[in-house]
């Protein structure tokens, strides 16, 4: 029994590209009317509800009578502008027989990596999920490029769960949720039904990408999960055609795969820094360093750094690897690139005799530093 969901009253629930157009074929308003009609339902229980829905993208191939998803950013842009009306209009028109008002809210990365306007977005959907609004939340895919794009709505999805530290985040999809294996090739797989959420088996068993509709597959859905549990949300992978999924989720009956968040939750700064999806830069880190990190909750001094990648100035968000690459924390550096480079390895009492000046003994601080 997923138990863990019947006490949620914040929600953020995300529903595919297949399923929002039945797969490519255009907006299914039927489909669309029944999950208003479910948090309609969430509603008057208490819930506040956050809707993030993919299908722009999908809406404005099927309007300018695309076959193919295009590779072109300006043609991708292009359908996303023609579908977003459509898709905004269906939604509209559905929760207002409900008597609901809705609001369309557009992200990009850019939007949460820069502090104040991560708080100004925080803030902006609080106030309406006080209003009794539902935000429609979906990537600013007209004007988004690769360097500042979320890549998938369930990483968005999951964003925004940390974003407004919702409860539970609900992935609504196409398939009954999380496998052994991919049930489409392999007759042996069974479901899932319960894991913790960042489990480090899940990214093996997730396999590759989705519908040629959609850009997430499991994977996606198994790290959104992972992302997710860092704010406290538990997380289910469920069937978007199952019968009033929804209510149900939250009544505690088993549906789909529920991935527990089983860690405390960061502190909201912290959050911030973790939810960083783009860099300035890369810092690796010995093995000593990693683990102080991990295990004494110290900083990052210089004596610790290998090597540093990228140009970055001093208060950026960068990224701690190990010696293997893999990605272990961000922080806030107090150094820019040049100046890390040159006291990388150095102890930090010849900080002032290789820069001309000493700014703070660490390269990161403790205080603005969260391990992933």
């Amino acid at each position: 029994m997923k138990t863990v969901l019947t006490q949620s009253k914040r929600i953020v629930v995300k529903v595919g590209s297949s399923l929002v157009t039945n797969q490519g074929t255009g907006l299914d308003k039927v489909a669309i009317g029944n999950w208003a009609q479910q948090i309609a339902t969430l509603r008057a229980q208490g819930c506040e509800v956050v809707l993030v829905s993919s299908g722009a993208i999908a809406e404005g191939m099927q309007r300018l009578g695309w076959k193919q998803r295009p590779s072109a950013v300006h043609e991708l842009q292009a359908a996303a502008a023609v579908g977003q009306m459509g898709l905004v209009q269906v939604y509209e028109s559905c929760f207002r027989e409900h008597a609901i008002h809705a609001a369309q809210v557009l992200l990009t990365h850019a939007d949460l990596a820069d502090r104040e306007r991560y708080l100004n977005a925080r803030s902006t959907l609080r106030t309406l999920l006080s209003l009794g609004v539902i935000p429609i939340i979906n990537e600013n895919d007209t004007v988004v490029t690769d360097e500042i794009k979320f890549g998938d709505n369930d990483t968005l999805g999951a964003l925004v769960a940390n974003l407004v530290e919702a409860d539970a985040f609900i992935i609504l999809t196409d398939q009954n949720g999380l496998y052994t294996a991919d049930p489409r090739k392999d007759t042996s797989a069974t479901l899932i039904s319960e894991t913790q959420a960042g489990d480090a088996t899940l990214e093996a068993m997730a396999g590759g990408a989705g519908s040629h509709i959609g850009r997430g597959g499991m994977l996606t859905k198994v790290l959104a999960a992972k992302r997710a549990a860092r704010s406290g949300a538990h997380t289910v992978i469920a069937s978007g055609h199952e019968r009033d999924v929804l209510p149900r989720l939250l009544q505690g009956e088993s549906i789909g795969t529920l991935l527990t968040a089983t860690s405390l939750a960061l502190d909201a700064r912290k959050q911030w820094l973790a939810d960083h999806l783009q860099v300035s830069g890369k810092i690796t880190l010995d093995a000593g360093a990693v683990r102080v990190l991990r295990h004494d909750g110290k900083s990052l001094l210089p004596i610790g750094v290998t090597q540093v990648s990228g140009e970055f100035q001093r208060g950026a968000v960068v990224a701690m690897l190990d010696s293997e690459g893999k990605d272990i924390a961000r922080g806030l550096v107090n150094y820019n690139a040049d100046e890390a480079r040159r006291i990388a390895g150095k102890a930090s009492g010849e900080i002032e005799s290789i820069l001309g000046y000493v700014d703070e003994p660490e390269l990161i601080h403790r205080d603005n530093l969260v391990l992933l």
